[in-house]
């Protein structure tokens, strides 16, 4: 036979009663025990072999079968597995009787329930075969049937707990057998005569050691006492007192989420912390990008959450996905709201009205753990409001220091964070941290005043966090906000003497933050290249063109790549009427194609100029123009 000349037979001849089993399997599939002859010794290792390319055979030791739960270097709880097995009545046959147990309640497919239903199948059969019976056989009363020789329990195994009773040096045996092989939790795999001596005095041995160790045997044994394994695994985790939990910050609002999201993530880096970090570029675990595309819904930030290597966890929670699936989270430590702008996304998803966004926005600050913080924008009424869904604490920021919200918590003892001239100020009551504008390059020495309210969200964040003021202070001072760091939020570049901003900003609100940003910085002549969204309401799109009209002597209009549902030259006609009456401009171009506007834009530019461009594909966009500025 092909089998027995490879060496099954010198096994057998050797080793007298062997077991057959896959090298690889798990739950005793294809597991064979007591084999004492040459036609069950083949059938056992082709059944075996279906299982796994690699087939182990060894000396078969005569006893029970127990399994010692080993967790951190201690014995936690020890269980004798005994075989499926029936009693003959002397009436019914095995196939009978084997349904007769099947029909028990904690019996069930799988591993739903406390004990798994008896299965019927070729080792079954086997093994009725080697006492004598079939599935129809009779077995007269009070008779023993075994259904299989392996005592697993998805094999309709049962199990009983002899944990008090396991002598010390079998306990110890199963500690080392553990640590052999490198493991804090695992199902050592005992067969001897009793647990109550040890190994060598009844020649019982180990017989296999699980990484990934069953527990309904010792949570809730056939027979005796369930253990407390889960408390002892989680034990084995975590110290007294630790929850397990890692730092969670969710970012939301209209505008500077993904600028907030960067800055805080790279504070907590600073800190130590290897970071995951969610936004609209992307997903990043400790600085490495790992998936791109907007990654601002709750299944990039369950990617982080589940990554093993994040020990702090920042999101930016856009709007869309909360609608779609909701938070990622239960709770986080802390929620930033930015803002809650005119104009964005409104028309979508039954959000018509900035109060509707605000309650969607709002969700993260309802769910700030109790001992968490929400970090809110004083100045924004409606974000302001969202204080009191947060089961935690508030911590306000806003330019003024003298707003009366922001006044009266300073009062009350509570935290703020503002702008007092050329620095930041965290106080509380009397207490006053301050952080120079000149050492923080996101500002622009203060005069990019989006950037400064970005930064006091970030600063917030961190307090709330309880990070040293040294940290935050060095985090603040080594944030480069250039196109690799920040794609397309005021990345500013020199072109032949002119400045070139490019930006995202895509509504209202964040055109009217730009404007105010590049009224701050000297220009000849200013020009803007800019679209529109096609999925914004048809007045955000003039509104746009109404604000740059005013502020801006060249437009250069270019069409989406993606018009989303809007036709043809659609969103251009919008661009343009909002120009209409325009105060300052007085060149309008309209440019097919954003690489070509962009070409075109800065074909125009003359030394102390000054061009803003909007990008739509943000990082094709910006890659394109860093390749013309290098050019030049």
């Amino acid at each position: 036979d092909p089998l027995w000349s490879r060496g099954l037979g010198d096994v057998y001849k050797r080793q007298g009663p062997v077991v057959v089993k896959p090298r690889d399997g798990s739950q005793g599939r294809g597991v064979a025990v007591n084999i004492e002859t040459r036609e069950r010794v083949i059938q056992a290792f082709e059944v075996a072999e279906e299982i796994s390319s690699e087939v182990i055979v060894e000396r078969y030791i005569p006893g029970h079968d127990f399994r010692l739960l080993v967790v951190g270097g201690a014995l936690v709880a020890a269980s004798r597995r005994d075989p499926p097995q029936v009693t003959g009545d002397g009436v019914q046959t095995i196939r009978q009787l084997v349904d007769q147990v099947n029909a028990d309640p904690l019996r069930g497919d799988g591993h739903a329930t406390s004990l798994t239903k008896i299965r019927f199948d070729d080792i079954a059969l086997a093994t009725l075969k080697k006492q004598g019976f079939d599935a129809d056989s009779v077995p007269p009363p009070g008779t023993l049937i075994f259904l299989r020789n392996n005592a697993n329990l998805s094999t309709g195994g049962s199990a009983t707990d002899v944990t008090d009773e396991v002598h010390p040096e079998m306990a110890a045996r199963a500690v080392s057998a553990a640590r052999m092989i490198g493991l804090d939790i695992c199902g050592v795999d005992v067969v001897a005569e009793s647990v109550h001596y040890p190994l060598e005095e009844q020649h019982g041995g180990v017989v296999e050691v699980n990484a990934a160790p069953g527990l309904r045997m010792h949570l809730n044994p056939s027979f005796g006492k369930g253990r407390a394994v889960g408390e002892a695994i989680i034990a084995n985790m975590y110290a007294d007192g630790d929850d397990g939990r890692i730092p969670v910050v969710a970012v939301a609002g209209t505008n500077g989420k993904t600028t907030t999201v960067r800055l805080t993530a790279h504070i907590l880096g600073v800190a130590g912390n290897r970071v995951g970090m969610t936004n609209s570029d992307g997903v990043y675990v400790d600085n490495l990008r790992i998936d791109t595309g907007d990654c601002s819904g709750p299944r990039s930030a369950r990617s982080v959450l589940m990554h093993p290597d994040v020990d702090a966890a920042v999101f930016e929670t856009a709007r869309g996905g909360i609608l779609r699936e909701g938070l990622a989270f239960d709770r986080c430590n802390v929620s930033i709201v930015t803002n809650i702008g005119m104009g964005d996304h409104l028309g979508l998803g039954y959000i018509s009205t900035v109060e509707d966004l605000a309650v969607v926005k709002r969700v993260i600050v309802q769910h700030v753990h109790p001992s968490g913080t929400a970090v809110l924008n004083a100045a924004d009424p409606i974000v302001a409001d969202m204080a009191a869904s947060c089961p935690g604490s508030i911590t306000y920021f806003a330019e003024d220091r003298n707003h009366p919200i922001m006044a009266t918590h300073r009062a009350q003892g509570l935290r703020v964070v503002y702008r007092d001239g050329d620095a930041i100020v965290a106080a509380q009551g009397s207490e006053e941290t301050r952080f120079p504008l000149a050492e923080i390059p996101l500002t622009r020495n203060g005069t990019i005043t989006f950037q400064v309210e970005n930064t006091m969200a970030s600063v917030a964040a961190a307090w709330a966090l309880n990070l040293d003021w040294a940290i935050i202070r060095r985090g603040l001072a080594t944030f480069v906000n250039d196109a690799q760091t920040a794609p397309g939020r005021f990345n500013v570049f020199d072109y032949r003497g002119a400045t070139v901003i490019a930006d995202y900003g895509h509504n209202p609100d964040a055109i009217l933050a730009l404007v105010r940003a590049v009224d701050a910085m000297p220009a000849k002549r200013r020009s803007v290249v800019i679209s529109g969204a096609g999925d914004r309401r048809d007045e955000d799109i003039r509104m746009q063109t109404e604000i740059l009209g005013a502020a801006f002597d060249d437009v250069l209009l270019y069409q989406d790549q993606c018009q989303r549902g809007r036709e043809d030259g659609e969103v251009l006609a919008l661009l343009q009427q909002g120009l209409v009456g325009a105060s300052r401009t007085r060149h309008i171009e309209e440019i097919h194609g954003e690489f070509l506007a962009i070409d075109t834009a800065l074909a125009r530019l003359g030394a102390g100029d000054l061009c803003l461009i909007l990008v739509d594909q943000v990082e094709e966009a910006l890659d394109h123009s860093a390749r013309r500025i290098k050019e030049a």
